[in-house]
């Protein structure tokens, strides 16, 4: 099964109103210091993972985009000496698309980066405006023709059920993403978190203008009709990709496989059948920087994982994807065929579909997928040991 490292870049330029990840903003950077603690931890986890072969790279925030070019080659050296690599390692990275970041993608490329994802987020200043965003729209289009002479894959990232956003207005901008040349888009629909300045806004009822569950539903189908159509196939609930350039990273978290986590706030999943582990680093910046130096590890956390630990991970991560799970790969995870009544009822309810190869839900169940999950994770069959 794959290995994959993940890299997480804590700093932004400005926080965006609706994101509620580990990203901070900061006046100054030490770009030497974090390539010394990336590269310590890079250190310590092969150690521990020292049988792994390395088959994707990816580096997240954040805005990685932010990093010098030297930081991401170190970073990449590192882990060329730290593994044995596959003969076609996948090394994305993240990007906003704002004029000094796309300037920079020949430095990235350089360092051996081969495919980037740009937050796009909107293709119109006014929703740019209303989601926080730095660029404009037309630097947004820059950034793509850019991405697309200058890295092998290239995907872009964008929201809708935006803010008094029609259905045709999202059919008519997901239609001019498409006509941009890209084959992979990440489209993800607007939600509101706990803790976020959005989150503040609505709970005061004051984030007017969102869409009902309805019209929600119908920008989902939508998305997945026009995509079809343009040969983008819905692989994963939110990701669409021409056949052969889908993220091979993100597979490996939905398919069950291990990976190391690099950075404030990552998390990492090592180790082998019984011995599977998850580990979970300090998520404040200085206190991640300092804690490696001090103490020769960033991680506040390395939790053995249960046989139901790990088969309610793979179920909440494996049935996003279009294919599903494989019987094979349930077995090898410990979960047996049956008896399961609530899959059968889910089956019987046309939410999902099993065959001799495994279990997938439909586009209807899709819809329902954090509500499957659970069910499914009340009556799970283990294998006994």
């Amino acid at each position: 099964m794959a290995f994959g490292l993940y890299i997480h870049w804590p700093y932004c330029q400005t926080k965006c109103p609706y994101c509620d990840f580990n990203s901070h903003v900061a006046t100054h950077i030490d770009q030497k210091r974090w390539i010394s603690a990336y590269q310590q931890e890079i250190q310590r986890l092969a150690a521990e993972c020292p049988d792994e072969i390395l088959e994707t790279i990816f580096i997240g925030g954040g805005t990685p985009s932010l990093m010098d070019p030297e930081v991401v080659h170190a970073i990449i050296e590192s882990a060329r000496k730290a593994w044995r690599w596959s003969n076609d390692v996948e090394i994305t990275m993240e990007a906003n698309p704002g004029s000094v970041e796309a300037g920079r993608f020949a430095g990235y490329r350089a360092a051996g980066v081969n495919r980037v994802s740009l937050g796009i987020q909107a293709l119109n200043d006014g929703d740019l405006k209303l989601l926080g965003r730095m660029h404009s729209a037309d630097e947004a289009r820059k950034a793509i023709g850019i991405a697309h002479s200058t890295f092998d894959r290239v995907n872009i990232d964008l929201i809708y059920a935006r803010q008094n956003q029609t259905l045709e207005q999202w059919r008519s901008e997901l239609d001019e993403a498409l006509s941009l040349g890209t084959r992979h888009l990440s489209l993800y629909q607007l939600t509101i978190e706990d803790g976020t300045v959005f989150g503040r806004r609505f709970a005061a009822g004051q984030l007017r203008g969102l869409p009902d569950e309805d019209r929600a539903v119908d920008m989902f189908m939508s998305t997945q009709e026009v995509c079809d159509r343009a040969g983008l196939l819905a692989y994963e609930v939110s990701n669409h990709a021409v056949p052969g350039e889908e993220s091979r990273h993100n597979r490996l978290y939905w398919q069950g496989g291990r990976y190391a986590g690099i950075g404030p706030g990552a998390h990492g999943r090592i180790g082998r059948g019984d011995q599977r582990r998850a580990t979970e680093a300090i998520r404040e910046p200085t206190l991640w920087l300092s804690a490696v130096e001090r103490k020769g590890s960033g991680d506040l956390l390395s939790t053995p994982l249960s046989a139901m630990d790990r088969a309610e991970e793979l179920l909440m991560m494996g049935l996003r994807v279009r294919e599903g799970l494989s019987w094979e790969l349930l077995s090898a995870e410990g979960i047996a065929r049956g008896p399961w009544p609530k899959l059968d009822l889910m089956i019987e309810e046309k939410f999902v579909i099993a065959d001799g190869e495994g279990i997938r839900t439909t586009l209807e169940g899709r819809l329902l997928l954090n509500t499957l999950v659970a069910e499914l994770a009340t009556d799970v069959p283990l294998i006994s040991v």
